[in-house]
């Protein structure tokens, strides 16, 4: 059978099998054989990416998802975020990643920049009931 577009989930088992049985044997990249698989392997993952779409994560999973990749808690990370505070903010999605946070991540935790970077699918929490600052008294006074 000749290759041709794969345009069925029928189409793309077969191929899938035929990749399968192709790859088991190893070819030579410059045999016809070695040919035959580079072409299924490029129309199959043609027709992955057409199909079956994933959306990207959002910042916060995935840092969470390179933690559990790499078995780390968030006491790990607290020096890439600025302290324990912060990292638990950050993971709460309470205080969006600042630019040092980024590049701390993206450096040390090897998560892809395009990922840090991306709005978060929740919005962040602001707390609406800041205290307000106490007066202060500075040699007799009050400022």
């Amino acid at each position: 059978m000749e290759p041709r577009l794969i345009k069925t989930n029928d189409q793309y088992r077969l191929y899938v099998a035929e990749a399968a049985k192709l790859a088991a044997r190893d070819p030579s990249p410059q045999s016809k054989e070695g040919g035959r698989l580079e072409l299924l392997a490029k129309l199959i993952e043609d027709f992955e990416k057409e199909r079956y779409q994933f959306r990207k994560p959002d910042p916060v999973e995935a840092i969470v998802f390179r933690m559990e990749q790499r078995g780390l808690r968030q006491k790990d990370i607290a020096n890439l975020l600025g302290g324990k505070n912060r990292a638990s903010e950050v993971l709460s999605r309470k205080r969006p990643l600042t630019l040092p946070m980024i590049r701390a991540i993206y450096e040390k935790l090897d998560v892809p920049a395009e990922l840090l970077i991306r709005e978060p699918l929740a919005s962040y929490e602001v707390d609406r009931d800041v205290p307000k600052p106490r007066k202060r008294i500075v040699h007799g006074r009050r400022s």
